[in-house]
């Protein structure tokens, strides 16, 4: 019988190992713990150690110096795998470290060695309430009653200030490979896990514990939502749940279902017009207007604390000045942008641009289907039938899921229209295109970081 895997994610701070301690003192069975923590000692190993009187600590194996997800990766299912060999227990805690990118662990027990032996039973990513508030709501609030700053003012607990913890890297040059954003890992392991655990919720008011929980529940609509303080949950709640399923996982996080409805819509709208009913597409044009026929009724969470959810699709790309000057200074109540975008001087290159917080990184992670040869681009289509194309640009567009509080999306919008080439920059043609200054990434898997934050 395969032992059920529970995988506790969550950024520095967060009190996974506290949640873990609890967990362990209560349920009565066997269970083996692994525990990562990037750095000089494995901190958590030692206090997992101690809090349930493992003498050898063979129980615990604590993999030094690295992240278990990425450079450690094999090591993780090389090492989970020699534990069920040498031992006997009823269930297994991975405890990731501050930086684990969820996903790929989780491939490692779904897909990889490791789901011989084992079966993924939830990912659980444990979330500190005050940390949150005060990244990606509190400027948000203060905007809100005139505080103009953009600057958290409170005493005490400088030290739970997320925006104090996840220092951003330094912006990357052309082709360099930035470090990512540690506030983007920490919205992934959010927006990719099955349970979230909001702890320390005696740091903040009965207001701001509510405004995080509607938060959560817009960036992963999927997830379950439990709130806590000093990581005092039932077992029962956490471990062997059955809520993990891949497939589902993938695609759960509120940027995606964004885009995904936006792009049905599209679809229905073309077909719609190709059966002679109304089109009210824009074709690209900026001008058109914002709503470009979206249901926002459907896509929009309830309006609980101002949240609001909504997709900004052109089929013209960004001028890479504009946009990057934008990203270094976007509206301060956005929570999360991510999607596809087109940027002149990179007809190839699919970049993703993913903002979080004050940080957005811009990342290759694709090409066009339309910069391939006319051949590849058939095959290619022949097998997603139902991809947008256009008749000059064919697949390339940008596609972005936009999360705020308190946002008002038209005039969001309207400053990313301004940041798009203009009818003169669009008729000079994409040769012209590689004249301007672009930092931005050519190669797969470059990263280009840009900070909004005030130094």
């Amino acid at each position: 019988m395969s032992v059920p895997v529970t995988v506790l994610c969550g950024a520095l701070g967060a009190g996974k190992t506290t949640l873990l301690s609890h967990l362990l003192e209560q349920d009565e069975r066997e269970i083996a713990v692994v525990v990562n923590d990037v750095g000089e000692v494995n901190v958590d190993a030692d206090l997992v150690e101690t809090r349930t009187d493992l003498e050898s600590g063979q129980e615990v194996l604590a993999l030094e110096n690295g992240c278990i997800c990425c450079s450690l990766g094999s090591d993780l299912s090389r090492a989970v795998i020699d534990l069920w060999k040498r031992h006997d227990f009823e269930a297994l805690v991975v405890e990731a470290s501050g930086v684990g990118e969820p996903e790929p662990i989780a491939h490692q027990f779904a897909r990889g060695p490791a789901a011989g032996p084992y079966d993924l039973d939830a990912i659980v990513t444990v979330v500190n309430a005050r940390q949150f508030y005060d990244t990606f709501l509190g400027d948000a609030v203060l905007d809100d009653v005139g505080n103009g700053d953009g600057e958290v003012n409170r005493d005490g607990d400088d030290d739970l200030h997320l925006k104090g913890a996840l220092e951003p890297p330094e912006r990357a040059g052309p082709d360099e490979t930035g470090s990512r954003p540690l506030a983007d890992l920490f919205l992934e392991q959010i927006e990719f896990c099955d349970l979230l655990v909001v702890n320390k919720c005696d740091l903040v008011t009965d207001d701001e514990r509510e405004a995080v929980v509607a938060t959560l529940e817009t960036l992963q609509p999927r997830a379950e939502i439990r709130t806590t303080e000093y990581g005092s949950l039932p077992a029962a709640a956490v471990l062997e749940t059955g809520l993990f399923d891949l497939s589902v996982a993938r695609e759960a996080a509120g940027w995606k279902q964004a885009i995904e409805d936006d792009a049905l819509e599209d679809t229905s709208r073309d077909e719609a017009a190709e059966a002679g009913g109304h089109d009210d597409t824009h074709d690209g044009d900026p001008d058109h207007g914002h709503d470009e026929g979206y249901d926002h009724d459907h896509l929009h969470p309830p309006e609980r604390y101002g949240l609001v959810v909504d997709t900004y699709h052109r089929i013209r790309p960004f001028h890479p000045q504009r946009l990057l000057a934008f990203l270094e200074d976007p509206p301060a109540n956005l929570v999360r942008v991510k999607g596809l975008t087109w940027i002149a001087g990179r007809e190839d290159q699919a970049i993703t641009t993913s903002l979080a917080a004050s940080e957005t990184s811009l990342e290759v992670t694709g090409r066009w289907i339309a910069s391939f040869s006319e051949q590849q681009q058939e095959t290619y289509r022949a097998g997603q039938p139902d991809l947008p194309w256009d008749e000059q640009w064919g697949d390339r567009e940008t596609r972005l899921a936009v999360i705020g509080r308190n946002l008002d999306t038209e005039k969001l919008f309207d400053r990313l229209d301004d940041c798009l080439l203009t009818d003169d920059e669009i008729e000079a043609g994409p040769e012209a295109w590689l004249e301007f200054e672009n930092p931005t990434p050519t190669a797969m898997n470059r990263t280009l970081v840009v900070s909004s934050r005030d130094d």
